[in-house]
């Protein structure tokens, strides 16, 4: 399978790399930076110039994988990418979008495009998806997933585990915001429970050697444990941490959708507003989440001043 891969930051270089590696695909990637570019080239792929050179360069029907910033930039991306396009090719956001705007781009697509197709696609799995799979939510018709399930069974974890066709265009992308809202969650309350053990000063705990503990045969054991084991292993202080959580807006939305619905959740509300109010707090626990942030995802920290 060919596919045409649209920003090559960590997670699409990344993936690319992994349908590279499997021998199975072709990839040929755009990115508004050379860099990774001239990466993707040094490890087999393809590079393109332009979005004009990348779609020229692909035998129709093409499938197009978007990975830009959510927001205008999507936006930006599909019109002048549309229009290079012919009957049959597939355009998949695979990028953090509100699932709304995934339904406003699917219908707009579908009036004013019928022969093309457009797919959403939640990606989980962090700078870690190039080796251990990735997470898969995607939403689209049948026949579209049908022909990027080659491209998906070398993405996720395995064949026929780790992914799914959730549903119509825009269930990706929902699925994965409340994905993210749960992540904020657990997060929240695994940083709590630390900065409780690290302020019983008497006990002198080694918190390194408790997420080890529990990293075994507890009921709490997780990735997101492994993280923090590896975090507290650089710096078990956090000392060149800043208590200072950023937010890439699924949780926001997870909270907006809970309240439109008339559903409670408490917990993805409050642990959205610890990381608002970790702006104005110099605690432990902000530490130990923006250490988690960058841990499984690559995000940036501040450093402490």
């Amino acid at each position: 399978m060919h596919l045409g891969m649209i920003g090559l930051g960590k997670m699409g270089l990344n993936m690319a790399r992994r349908l590279l590696r499997s021998g199975e695909h072709d990839v040929t990637g755009f990115d508004l930076n050379e860099d990774p570019v001239a990466e993707l080239e040094s490890e087999g792929g393809s590079g393109a110039a332009s979005l004009e050179e990348l779609t020229r360069g692909m035998e129709p029907p093409r499938v197009l994988w978007t990975m830009v910033p959510a927001g205008d930039a999507v936006d930006q991306t599909l019109d002048e990418l549309v229009p290079l396009l012919s009957g049959g090719d597939i355009v998949v956001d695979g990028g953090n979008s509100n699932y709304q705007d995934t339904l406003r781009r699917a219908e707009h697509i579908h009036r004013e495009y019928d022969d093309l197709h457009y797919a959403d696609a939640g990606v989980s799995g962090g700078v870690w998806g190039l080796e251990e799979g990735y997470s898969l939510m995607v939403g689209g018709d049948e026949h579209v997933i049908a022909r990027l399930r080659p491209a998906l069974k070398t993405l996720a974890p395995g064949a026929e585990k780790g992914w799914g066709h959730v549903g119509p265009a825009g269930a990706g992308h929902f699925v994965k915001m409340v994905h993210n809202g749960i992540e904020y969650g657990l997060m929240e309350a695994y940083a709590e429970g630390f900065a409780i053990m690290e302020g019983k000063e008497e006990f002198d705990l080694d918190l390194t050697q408790v997420s080890r503990v529990w990293q075994h045969g507890s009921v709490v054991r997780s990735w997101l444990l492994d993280m923090i084991e590896s975090a507290l292993e650089e710096s078990s202080e956090l000392d060149d941490v800043a208590p200072y959580v950023d937010d890439s807006g699924e949780g926001r939305w997870t909270v907006k959708e809970a309240i439109d619905l008339d559903i409670p959740a408490p917990v993805i509300t409050q642990a959205l507003l610890a990381r608002l109010e970790s702006q104005a707090e110099d605690s432990y626990a902000y530490k130990l989440l923006a250490a988690m942030r960058n841990q499984f995802g690559g995000h940036a920290m501040k450093e402490a001043e």
